[in-house]
């Protein structure tokens, strides 16, 4: 800078060539890291490697509008104790980094430089990474597919190099890099028409999503075209017509994505047209008035959007945000489980149940063990075909990035490791895949071949380790009574879990040891079935049944009816994604549905597999209800229901004298009914030998049943004089003679 006098005035100070001139401050008071110098063709940028190097060096980039990046390095001396020189000032060492580039982008954080040269005529992306040894090596390139007209050819587009002077470019690009290996490439172009088309290449995942969003027409839209980094998050904003929150860690499908617009897209602290840059996570610098603000998503509104919203691609987006993205995790788990128990009949696309169940159990697990990421399902809906008002999106798959050196770490290493799972075939574990190999396991439940098998046993030592450490975490008794009993199916489905997993894990990630990947599992399984009992924990706090005392002689309340609605709706997500259940579940729910449902529901719901009927259940119904004509029939109707499995240890239950004729008779009944059928449908047995049958077989029965079980109520046994006498009848009765 210059001044002159001219008649005896001075003039105002006026630059006199295009020359950079640089304050270097060693010891800077505020500790500031980073010292920017830009004039309006060359930018500086000071380089500070995480392990920092203590003066008397520095290091800088210089990046010319001519089209190439050098390294500086820079070597202070002091003199006289206070003096503070640079050496060697006419021979400073420098590097070339990068030429002939026509868009170039400084990662602050990662010590990254972005850019894109041509090659072939066709837009080449490549990044260089500065060391902490002051070194910098070309780590990454990847070819992009980008239409470049000749007026981008010619401008040179410099992103967080400073105030950008240029905003009205043809092309506007932005590269963000996430913690957990995501590397994001997203542009967009000018349009004067009624939409606006933007890109993001997820380079990480191999593929690229065009959006193409419905606004209103207005005058070059892309000026107001902002990205914006929340790691977990790309957030693209047209202030005053959209905000897209884009997903990218799971950018598969559209229902992970939240599209808002109007009001919801407002962003308070920003003006209608701003002319802003996003030069760190959750940052934007508004240009025009200096100004730099940092950016959350505010929670109370995703609430309400979750609580209000109509659509099902909304739902699922912001229970996925709520569970995944926001701290806090215990209270988003409420808030979901509130409003699961609320709106269970409102979505049509998903169950929300099992999307919670397996968002929240993929949030509880992935922090500790940060390479379960590709391995564990984080969402149950396998594909989402439906379309998002407003918004049209195509995919088209892209080249991979090609790795240039061989040692990488960090963010690189990440990024390296995700690509792997790219290329090779699906790597998630599935909970639907177990279905066929549990019933398989249930078929055989009662062979004494399967029993001896290792197999067997190893599944059902793997469900004794998952149940012993739940009943370690969990020494206190919960609000909800889930009875404690066997329930082999449940149990054999855990081992079967446990089992699978394990092998899924060894086979995926052969470096780790045994203990860990059983300590894995075992996590997996048990904070599984934690968080189906925190469901039955809060909704029966919700329902204010903690004082609950459990009689089958009355009728049950609309609290529980509603309690019994939600173990049905968990029944029916357990079972769709083939999940285990805690033990004692189908007794809790069998007995709600007994006060709750009218008898012919009830019938219903058992001959459909929705109620299970348990040894406890039928027991405390036997035992509970009298002899009212209402409650024999009930008890007739469960007792003709029962598994074959359950008979030897129902019939003390039969044969006391407490139990009304009404059963026996009715009983009897339903087994000639089924034994005539039988009969006829052989044509090979005579009237007189179908005649005498049923009593032979009904006197034998009882006869045996009495051998076996002692009569607790009374000293005398069955008069089976009687008995004959009653069954000769009844007999005669049933078929007409």
């Amino acid at each position: 800078l210059r001044s002159t006098k001219v008649d005896g005035m001075n003039e105002p100070l006026r630059p006199v060539s295009r020359c950079l001139t640089l304050l270097i401050e060693i010891h800077p008071v505020n500790n500031m890291k980073v010292l920017k110098a830009v004039d309006s063709c060359i930018r500086v940028q000071f380089l500070y490697p995480v392990k920092m190097h203590h003066f008397p060096e520095s290091h800088l980039l210089l990046i010319s509008e001519d089209r190439y990046v050098e390294q500086f390095h820079i070597r202070v001396v002091t003199e006289e104790g206070c003096r503070v020189l640079i050496q060697n000032l006419g021979h400073l060492p420098k590097d070339r980094v990068a030429e002939d580039f026509i868009w170039a982008q400084w990662d602050m954080l990662g010590q990254r430089l972005f850019y894109i040269i041509v090659k072939d005529s066709k837009p080449l992306l490549k990044c260089v990474q500065f060391n902490s040894d002051q070194n910098f090596n070309e780590i990454l390139e990847v070819p992009l597919d980008i239409m470049l007209s000749d007026a981008v050819l010619r401008e040179l587009r410099l992103v967080n190099f400073g105030s950008d002077t240029y905003q009205d470019r043809s092309l506007n690009v932005h590269i963000f890099a996430s913690k957990e290996g995501g590397l994001c490439l997203c542009y967009s172009w000018a349009s004067d028409a009624s939409e606006v088309i933007y890109s993001v290449a997820f380079l990480h995942r191999g593929y690229s999503k065009t959006f193409t969003v419905e606004v209103t027409p207005v005058c070059g839209l892309n000026q107001g075209i902002f990205f914006l980094d929340f790691d977990y998050y790309i957030a693209v904003c047209l202030p005053g017509h959209f905000l897209h929150l884009l997903n990218t860690r799971h950018p598969d499908l559209l229902c992970y994505h939240l599209f808002l617009t109007g009001e919801q897209s407002r962003i308070d602290v920003l003006p209608c047209s701003p002319c802003v840059q996003a030069p760190l996570e959750r940052t934007l610098l508004d240009c025009c008035s200096g100004t730099m603000f940092t950016v959350n998503i505010n929670q109370s509104s995703l609430l309400k959007l979750l609580l209000d919203t109509k659509l099902d691609c909304q739902k699922l987006a912001a229970l996925h945000c709520a569970l995944l993205y926001f701290d806090n995790l215990a209270y988003w788990e409420a808030e979901v489980i509130q409003w699961i128990s609320d709106s269970m009949s409102t979505c049509a696309s998903f169950d929300p149940i099992q999307e919670f169940l397996v968002a929240s159990l993929y949030r509880r697990i992935i922090p500790e063990n940060d390479s379960l990421g590709k391995l564990l399902p984080y969402t149950s809906v396998p594909c989402w075909n439906m379309a998002v008002p407003g918004v049209t999106c195509t995919t088209d798959i892209i080249a991979l990035p090609v790795f240039k050196g061989e040692d990488m770490e960090g963010f690189w290493e990440s990024l390296y490791s995700g690509l792997e799972y790219v290329k090779y075939a699906e790597s998630c574990f599935h909970f639907k895949t177990l279905r066929r190999d549990w019933c398989k396991l249930i078929s055989e439940l009662n062979t004494e071949d399967k029993k001896s098998t290792f197999y067997h046993r190893n599944i059902l030592d793997n469900a004794k380790i998952v149940l012993s450490h739940l009943h370690m975490q969990n020494s206190e008794q919960g609000v909800v009574p889930v009875f404690q009993e066997e329930d082999y199916q449940q149990k054999e489905l855990i081992g079967l879990i446990m089992v699978r997993l394990k092998d899924h894990l060894t086979r995926h990630l052969p470096y780790l040891k045994k203990d860990k990947i059983d300590k894995i599992a075992l996590d997996y399984v048990s904070k599984l079935l934690g968080l189906i009992s925190l469901i039955l924990e809060t909704s029966w706090r919700k329902y204010d049944l903690d004082s609950w005392d459990f009689c089958l002689t009355k009728k049950g309340s609309q609290n529980e009816f509603s309690m019994f609605h939600i173990m049905t709706c968990v029944l029916e997500a357990t079972s769709g994604l083939c999940a285990p259940l805690p033990l004692g579940f189908q007794t809790l729910h069998t007995m709600l549905g007994i006060c709750c449902l009218p008898l012919h529901t009830l019938l219903h719901y058992i001959d459909n597999g929705v109620l299970q009927l348990t040894v406890t259940c039928v027991t405390r119904l036997l035992k509970d209800l009298d002899n009212t004509g209402k409650n024999e029939k009930l008890k007739f109707s469960i007792v003709t229901r029962l598994p074959e499995t359950f008979c030897q240890k129902i019939y003390p239950m039969l044969d006391h004298p407490v139990s009304s004729s009404f059963i026996a008779r009715e009983y009897v009944r339903h087994l000639l009914v089924k034994l005539k059928k039988k009969s006829l449908g052989r044509r090979c047995v005579c009237d007189r030998y179908l005649d005498f049958l049923p009593m032979n077989y009904l006197a034998t029965m009882l006869l045996d049943v009495e051998e076996r079980v002692l009569n607790p109520f009374e000293e005398d046994n069955v008069d089976v004089k009687f008995v004959e006498e009653t069954a000769l009848k009844q007999t005669t009765m049933l078929l007409g003679l």
